[in-house]
């Protein structure tokens, strides 16, 4: 299988077609509604993704990923309120 790029080709994060083959994000986004269980279920799938990848790195590896885990979590974050405000303006104009 080969290798998809993190990056797209105007140099944007291409995260997003990723998370749209976990087959658990979709169905538990379907209804709009994130529960309680959903939410612990996302949290286990990520510790043991986490457990799977952490055990094979290097401490140049981990640091690396470190750095990369906690810019996802951010650019996350960020966008999503930036997408909340320019969905409020939005609203407000019309």
């Amino acid at each position: 299988m080969a290798r998809s790029s993190w990056i797209d080709d105007d140099h944007h994060p291409a995260i997003d077609e990723h998370v749209q083959r976990l087959e658990h994000f979709t169905a538990a986004l379907a209804d709009g509604v994130v529960d309680q269980d959903e939410l612990a279920k996302q949290e286990a799938n990520l510790i043991a993704a986490m457990r799977d990848v952490e055990a094979d790195l290097s401490d140049a590896q981990h640091t690396k990923v470190t750095r990369l885990l906690a810019e996802l979590a951010a650019y996350t974050v960020m966008e999503l309120l930036h997408n909340m405000a320019a969905s409020r303006l939005r609203q407000v104009i019309k």
